[in-house]
């Protein structure tokens, strides 16, 4: 079969469908991954070919810019983030998109949620869609407002707006919207901490009764040095080791007297199943990715977020007891010190992390899921 996978440029974005795509390659597949060239960089070393299509995150922002006069860089709305995923990226990428797929004959398109140009790519040349969501659904009102804006690109070319085929989705149950009702298309998915391609999943190492260790990590957008030094320097009041994602900074960047305290550790870029195999606890900016990766481990968390999506994934950390969230914009560094403290004392948060663990273990594996796809295709 071929599979064709179509995300938003953005690690973020990307790196949740790489496991089923790895899964699909197991089982022999070729399998092609469709965006701006930006994204090219983001699965290198991955078996997966890439088919550049479409405007890159700045050239949307741009497009948002002109259309409403709205700033994404400044912040965002609920009706400025559905312009941007549901309209500007759409009419920035789609014609390139037709035609790279159109030319690569797909047998299945796979998406990320906030990824409309699949679907509608998918209904232009007849290709059946599954759509791979992270984290806990979207709130009704984005529904609405991103419905509403991709609904026009489907009605200007004689199709009618629907559902993908098949919701493939990585959160589990306790970290869910309350109320929500899966779809009869629903299929569970086990997510997966990000690994370097060809890496044997690392094994969790415990450290037993020696000085817990946090990490703390912001993915790769939030990590500001003036943002995380003054954190960094109240927790390393405390006796714990530290380990510190750098991204685009370097250990000099952060405010801190490395030579003066023990137990600090700054990493490069690695993927994050190295990251947490020996931490006791997660301080993160509530990534869907680390906040999934994490809990599939069974690690409890800090949650401060920064952004996008992040005050949504804190807030179900926080209500479902995995750790302890704070409202975005009110995480002073000496609470944040001090919620670090209160979840490695209190083992509810590390016992509410593995029970949320076990329930995406009973999800189906990737590999499962892509072989039911595959046999629902071939029918």
């Amino acid at each position: 079969m071929r599979i064709l996978l179509s995300a938003t440029p953005i690690r973020g974005h990307i790196l949740p469908l790489i496991p089923l795509a790895r899964a699909f390659r197991l089982r022999g597949d070729s399998v092609a991954l469709m965006g701006a060239e930006s994204a090219a960089s983001i699965i290198a070393g991955e078996d997966i070919e890439f088919l550049r299509a479409g405007a890159g995150v700045e050239v949307s922002v741009a497009e948002v810019l002109r259309t409403t006069g709205h700033d994404l860089f400044k912040g965002v709305t609920l009706e400025t983030e559905a312009e941007f995923f549901a309209g500007a990226r759409v009419d920035l990428t789609i014609e390139e998109a037709v035609a790279a797929a159109r030319a690569w004959e797909p047998d299945l398109i796979v998406s990320e949620h906030l990824d409309f140009v699949g679907p509608l790519t998918g209904a232009i040349l007849g290709v059946p869609v599954a759509n791979l969501a992270y984290g806990p659904v979207l709130a009704a009102q984005s529904i609405e407002e991103t419905t509403a804006r991709v609904s026009k690109r489907y009605e200007s070319r004689g199709l009618q707006y629907e559902a993908a085929r098949w919701y493939l989705d990585t959160c589990p149950p306790a970290l869910q919207r309350p109320g929500w009702v899966a779809p009869e298309n629903w299929i569970g998915i086990q997510p997966q901490a990000h690994r370097a391609a060809g890496q044997v999943p690392p094994a969790r190492v415990e450290r037993g009764e020696g000085r817990p260790r946090v990490l703390v990590t912001a993915g790769t957008s939030y990590a500001a040095p003036e943002v995380v030094s003054p954190l960094l320097r109240e927790l390393l009041k405390q006796d714990i080791d530290v380990r510190v994602t750098l991204n685009r900074a370097s250990a000099e960047d952060f405010d801190v007297d490395v030579a003066a305290v023990g137990g600090l550790e700054f990493v490069g870029f690695t993927p994050l199943a190295e990251l947490l195999r020996d931490v006791d606890v997660v301080v993160t900016h509530g990534g869907a990715g680390t906040v999934l990766g994490a809990l599939a481990e069974g690690l409890p968390m800090v949650v401060v977020p920064q952004g996008a999506d992040q005050p949504v994934q804190a807030e179900r950390v926080g209500a479902a007891g995995a750790g302890i969230a704070f409202p975005m914009g009110e995480a002073p560094p000496q609470k944040v010190a001090d919620a670090v403290r209160t979840v490695l004392a209190e083992p509810s948060y590390r016992t509410v992390a593995e029970k949320i663990a076990a329930e995406i273990a009973d999800y189906n594996t990737p590999a499962e899921v892509a072989e039911r796809l595959a046999s629902a295709i071939s029918r």
